[in-house]
């Protein structure tokens, strides 16, 4: 009598469930062809430029303002006139009813992170992937019938395959998803998370793998831990200054009436600190693995230039923003912490005689750099220790992504996608 009953609800909530995973893994599928394509593309102009750069220097001083006038022609003639709004765009989708991600979302995204980056805007393709992918979920919910009440769902399921896609980390997209969007724990979430993050990674892992970084992890040695400590305390600091950078300057430029005026004041300020520090180029990926090749200085004054390219790195990429770049706070953050990891174990070394191992700190310091950043310290782990390709230094990368994250959180309770301006 029951299973009579029973049985037709339980029909078609199986075939609800079958529905939102399939959509899920239909998401993973273009998640994983939006991020690896315009990963791939974007190293390629992005090396091309710095090798032109290498030719004539004085060619920086128009690659932003080419960059950054493209992306303001696209957006008044192509995508409606809007600003692209980065992170908060998706949270505004989760959190606010009949809030969506509209479609035109997909390829603003992906051009303008694009454009921004290859001609050296100071920031990464990550946020931009991310709204790329996750405008794929909301678009999925819209148009496939009884999908709509699953919006969330899919959404995330669309982010996550995305920073999978980037990083070959589904833990970590998974963890991004959880941390920084949603909380949510009911199976069918859960589920449609998991098969797009799946679908993802093994598109990705099989036609578009490629190590980010070629770092040799080998060991650690736990004299080092107080240093860690030291470490994330330092990181903490670091994120701060990078938030309240991002806040300032978009700020700033935002009470700039004429586009124009933004446009050229933002392309020279940016063009005339990677003249003097081309590690500031674009995403900051290449400045990071010339990092692991510097050996122990003799002298610390040759600590200098890294200390300035650590501290312009925020205003950088601030300005990048502030002028209307598309991107945000993830590869500066892993640029950010590398740098502050090399300086602080090179200073430990050079006045303590400690023998840290250089390598460690700089894996160390980009998660939590990041941790701080974004405050997501479970992201910051497993997305870092995919991109070393191990996890010997899952302790030491945990003490210090949770330390940065309370640091941070006590000096300011607010990152770039949470803060909201006093109306």
């Amino acid at each position: 009598m029951n299973t009579s009953v029973i049985s037709p609800y339980r029909q078609k909530k199986a075939k609800r469930t079958i529905t939102v995973l399939g959509a899920a893994a239909i998401i993973g599928v273009f998640a994983a062809l939006i991020a690896d394509t315009l990963k791939v593309i974007t190293e390629h102009y992005e090396h091309d430029f710095l090798h032109r750069l290498g030719e004539n220097q004085y060619l920086i001083f128009f690659l932003p303002l080419i960059g950054f006038t493209t992306i303001h022609i696209l957006r008044h003639f192509l995508f409606r006139n809007k600003p692209n709004k980065g992170i908060k765009e998706v949270m505004d989708s989760i959190v606010r009813n009949g809030k969506t991600l509209p479609a035109y979302k997909i390829p603003s995204h992906y051009f303008n992170g694009l454009l921004t980056v290859i001609f050296g805007g100071s920031t990464g393709i990550e946020v931009s992937t991310v709204v790329a992918t996750a405008s794929i979920g909301a678009l999925s919910s819209h148009k496939i019938d009884n999908l709509n009440k699953y919006r969330t769902d899919l959404i995330c399921a669309g982010l996550a395959a995305g920073v999978t896609a980037l990083f070959n980390a589904p833990i970590a997209g998974f963890m991004f998803a959880f941390e920084v969007f949603t909380s949510r724990r009911k199976k069918t979430h859960i589920a449609a998370v998991t098969t797009a993050i799946m679908t993802s990674f093994l598109l990705t892992k099989y036609f578009f793998y490629k190590q980010v970084f070629d770092f040799h992890v080998t060991i650690w040695h736990k004299e080092a831990l107080p240093y860690f400590i030291l470490l994330g305390i330092l990181a903490g600091f670091n994120s701060v200054l990078l938030t309240k950078s991002v806040l300032f300057f978009k700020n700033f430029f935002g009470s700039i009436k004429n586009d124009y005026v933004k446009i050229m004041a933002g392309s020279l300020i940016i063009s005339t600190m990677i003249f003097f520090f081309p590690s500031l180029y674009g995403e900051g990926y290449a400045g990071i693995k010339n990092l692991t090749i510097i050996s122990q200085p003799t002298d610390l004054l040759l600590l200098l230039p890294l200390l300035f390219v650590m501290f312009l790195k925020p205003i950088a990429t601030s300005v990048t923003l502030g002028v209307g770049g598309d991107g945000g706070v993830f590869a500066p953050s892993l640029f950010i912490g590398a740098f502050l990891g090399l300086i602080t174990a090179m200073t430990l070394n050079h006045f303590f005689h400690l023998n840290l191992i250089p390598l460690n700190f700089i894996v160390i310091g980009m998660a939590a750099v990041l941790s701080g950043s974004i405050h997501a310290p479970l992201t910051s782990i497993f997305l870092v220790c995919a991109i070393a390709d191990n996890y010997i230094l899952f302790i030491p990368i945990l003490i210090a992504c949770l330390i940065s994250r309370f640091v941070a959180n006590r000096i300011y309770p607010y990152t770039v996608y949470t803060y909201k301006p006093v109306a």
